[in-house]
């Protein structure tokens, strides 16, 4: 308990002096900076390599502090009482009058916005005066950070501090959810579109097109390994890794398992890292046997698509 706060007022004296740090999410791991600062948002940037078009997701402690910068409707309420704290995104419009820096809308008049379900990262934003612009903390177009260690190899000295919150439970980047002004789904995440649609009554569709400018984490190569990946396959190559969800009668130095009993959470928390751990052991690709496109599955799917783009 005493390590965490002294961790807490660590990250909170860098940030007040516009630095950037890596933080724990339920999902994956933040590079975070003070989002009302234009010198610690165009850090994180220049760190992640990023595209200066791609707009950041901003991170919120309460409904009070967001409401300072924008406006809310009764569809946020709905999918903020019932999933908030935790892993999703709201595309909102923003005040005319928000502290908000322009380098994290791409100069939009709508912002990213989610309030972490992590206990300590939620301690460092009830202790902060602005909220945290805090997109995944790796390299644009890597895999996902899932912990403390996956920062470090990403970033090394670049950055000054990481706060440890062990492994992220969910592995997966929130769901993001465009409420402006018609719900839609824009990234696919850690909750179905399912349970999206039965708080809102009503069938809110996913919109994978045309948002490579507008949404975080949507560019046509994203969450890659490096390696080549190739999906639905039933027998790999040799000397391929093979990802797999479900037990084999017959075993192999190859095969990697998300999962051994065709759990699709267990799968979509170890994605990331086994993917880190296939590229660290020097594989040229990577086949994944076929996973069932439904519920987290989708947003499995979705990843392994985007990480195999060429």
């Amino acid at each position: 308990m005493k390590k965490d706060l002294s961790n807490i007022k660590k990250s909170k004296f860098l940030l007040n002096r516009n630095e950037c740090i890596g933080i724990p999410t339920e999902t994956v791991y933040g590079l975070a900076a003070n989002a009302y600062s234009d010198l610690a948002t165009s850090k994180i940037f220049k760190l992640k390599k990023r595209p200066k078009n791609n707009p950041l997701i901003v991170h919120y402690y309460s409904l009070e502090n967001l409401k300072k910068d924008c406006k809310i409707n009764q569809n946020f309420i709905k999918l903020y009482k019932k999933f908030c704290p935790g892993p999703i995104t709201f595309i909102l419009k923003l005040k005319s009058k928000n502290k908000i820096s322009k380098n994290v809308t791409n100069k939009k008049k709508t912002l990213a916005v989610r309030f972490p379900k992590h206990s300590l990262t939620r301690k460092l934003l009830k202790e902060l005066d602005f909220p945290l612009a805090a997109p995944s903390a790796n390299i644009s177009t890597k895999v996902s950070a899932v912990s403390k260690k996956d920062v470090e190899e990403e970033f090394g000295n670049k950055i000054k501090f990481i706060l440890d919150g062990g492994s992220s439970k969910i592995g997966l980047e929130s769901t993001i959810v465009n409420l402006d002004p018609k719900p839609a789904i824009l990234r696919l995440g850690a909750i179905e579109v399912s349970k999206i649609n039965k708080v809102l009554k009503n069938k809110v569709n996913y919109k994978s097109k045309n948002n490579k400018n507008s949404v975080p984490g949507q560019g046509k190569l994203h969450y890659s390994p490096g390696i080549q990946i190739r999906r639905n396959v039933k027998n790999p190559k040799k000397h391929e890794a093979f990802l797999l969800i479900k037990k084999r009668k017959i075993s192999d130095k190859n095969f990697f398992y998300l999962t051994k009993n065709n759990n699709l959470n267990e799968a979509g928390k170890n994605l990331y890292k086994t993917l880190r751990m296939i590229k660290k052991l020097k594989y040229n690709s990577i086949s994944v046997e076929k996973i069932p496109n439904k519920g987290i599955g989708q947003t499995i799917n979705d990843r392994l698509i985007r990480a195999s783009k060429r």
